[in-house]
C-alpha cells in the first residue's frame, strides 16, 4: 500500500484521482487530502475515504467543515496551517502527491514535495511553468521523480519509453482540441460570453482551465511545461477535435510514435499512480468502429495569438515564465467576473510581457517577487478598461 497525498481534491483532477484509487483500494490509501474552500465536498471525501489528514486553506472553511461534521474521527487529523501542511508533505509516511490545484498557488506545496524526494504526480502546471528548472534542480540534488499527469505529457512521457538515447528524438508534437471556438468566426469573437468560454467541447474542467483552453493559453504554458519535463525546444502544436490522439514524438528517421486513448484524465493519472506498471483506470476503451475519421491540423495563430507567447517566454527565460502566468491569472478571473472582454485577455497579458523587466531566476522569492508585479500592473490596466 502506498499512501497518497492529494493537494486539490474537489477539484476535477482531485475527483478523478479518488476514481482511480477507487479502483485500486488494495494498492493506496489516502493520506492527506486539501482543498481551498469546498468543504461540502471535503466532506463527502472525508466520509469515503477516511484520509489521516485534511487541510482546508480558507479558515471559515475549516470552521464550516468542524461545523458540518462535529469531531472528527481519531484516525483524520485537520490541519490548520500551512506548515503542519508542509510537515506532512515532508514526512516518510507521504509517497506519493498528486499536485492538483489550479494556479501558481501550488507551487510552494510542490516545492516542499520535490525537496523530500516524494513521487510527484504532476497536474498543476502553472508552478512548472514558473520554477522548471528550479524544480528540475531540486529533484536532481533530493531524488524525487517529477511525472506528469496532464493529458498531452503523459503521453509523451509513454511514446518515449524505451528511448535510450535523448538525441534520437526529433521533436515533441502536443495534440489540443482547439476548444469551443476552433470554428467560430475570428470577426465574432468579441461577444464571447465567460458562459461560453467554459463550454469545453471535450473535456470537463474547472472554469479557468476552460478558458484557457478557449484563448489555447492552455497549450501555451503547456510547451513551456514540456519544455523543461523533457529537455527540448522543438515542440509544435497541432489541432485534434476528436481528443483520442494526446501527443505525438518524432525521431530522427523520421517515424512518429502517438499515444490515444479516450478523453478521460483518469487514464494518465492511473498511469502515473502505477508506473512502471499498468493499473485499473475504471476509463472506457476506444471503440474505433465509432469514429470515423482523426483530425490534425495546424493552429489558426491569428485565432489564437497566446500560442506566439510560449517561444517568445523560452527564449527569454527568466521571470518571463512568472509574468506570463501572473497576468493571465488575473486577466482570466476578470474575464470571469465582467470586467474585461475575451479579447482583452491576449492583449493585456502581451502588454505586460512587453512592459516588463525580466530578471534571472535564482531562488524561490525571484518567482514570487516577478509575479506580483506582474498581478498588480495586470490589474492597473484592467481597471482602466
Amino acid at each position: 500500500m502506498k499512501n497518497v497525498a492529494i493537494l486539490g481534491s474537489t477539484g476535477s483532477v482531485g475527483k478523478s484521482t479518488l476514481e482511480v484509487i477507487k479502483q485500486n483500494k488494495d494498492k493506496f490509501c489516502i493520506e492527506l487530502l486539501t482543498a481551498h474552500t469546498n468543504y461540502e465536498l471535503m466532506i463527502e471525501q472525508y466520509n469515503e475515504f477516511s484520509p489521516r489528514y485534511i487541510y482546508l486553506e480558507d479558515p471559515s472553511a475549516q470552521k464550516s467543515f468542524i461545523d458540518r461534521v462535529g469531531s472528527i474521527n481519531k484516525e483524520t487529523a485537520l490541519l490548520t496551517s500551512e506548515n503542519e501542511l508542509n510537515n506532512v508533505l515532508s514526512s516518510d509516511a507521504t509517497e506519493i502527491v498528486v499536485a492538483a490545484m489550479v494556479g501558481v498557488a501550488g507551487l510552494k506545496p510542490v516545492y516542499q514535495a520535490v525537496k523530500h524526494k516524494k513521487k510527484v504526480l504532476l497536474a498543476n502546471k502553472e508552478s512548472y511553468v514558473v520554477a522548471g528548472e528550479i524544480l528540475n534542480n531540486l529533484s536532481q540534488e533530493s531524488g524525487s521523480t517529477i511525472f506528469p499527469i496532464d493529458s498531452e505529457h503523459s503521453a509523451v512521457h509513454q511514446c518515449l519509453q524505451g528511448v535510450k538515447d535523448q538525441k534520437s528524438v526529433s521533436r515533441i508534437i502536443l495534440t489540443g482540441s482547439g476548444g469551443p471556438f476552433l470554428n467560430r468566426e475570428i470577426s465574432d469573437f468579441e461577444n464571447i460570453t465567460p458562459k461560453e468560454a467554459i463550454s469545453h467541447p471535450v473535456w470537463n474542467m474547472g472554469d479557468k482551465i476552460s478558458v484557457d483552453s478557449s484563448t489555447m493559453m492552455n497549450k501555451c504554458l503547456e510547451i513551456i511545461e514540456a519544455r523543461w519535463l523533457f529537455q527540448t525546444k522543438n515542440i509544435d502544436v497541432l489541432i485534434h477535435p476528436e481528443g483520442i490522439i494526446h501527443s505525438l514524438v518524432e525521431f530522427t528517421d523520421n517515424s512518429m510514435l502517438a499515444q490515444l486513448s479516450v478523453p478521460d484524465m483518469k487514464i494518465p493519472i492511473a498511469y502515473g499512480l502505477g508506473y512502471p506498471s499498468k493499473i485499473h483506470s475504471g476509463s472506457s476503451s476506444i471503440n474505433f468502429e465509432e469514429i470515423s475519421s482523426l483530425t490534425l491540423k495546424k493552429p489558426d495563430l491569428q485565432k489564437f495569438p497566446a500560442l506566439n507567447l510560449a517561444k517568445s517566454c523560452i527564449d527569454i527565460g527568466g521571470t518571463s515564465f512568472a509574468i506570463l502566468n501572473a497576468a493571465n491569472e488575473e486577466c482570466v478571473a476578470a474575464f470571469l467576473a465582467g470586467k474585461i472582454t475575451y479579447l482583452d485577455i491576449y492583449q493585456i497579458v502581451s502588454k505586460v510581457l512587453d512592459n516588463s523587466t525580466i530578471n534571472d531566476v535564482k531562488e524561490l522569492n525571484d518567482i514570487f517577487e516577478a509575479d506580483e508585479r506582474s498581478r498588480s500592473t495586470t490589474k492597473e490596466l484592467i481597471n482602466k478598461i
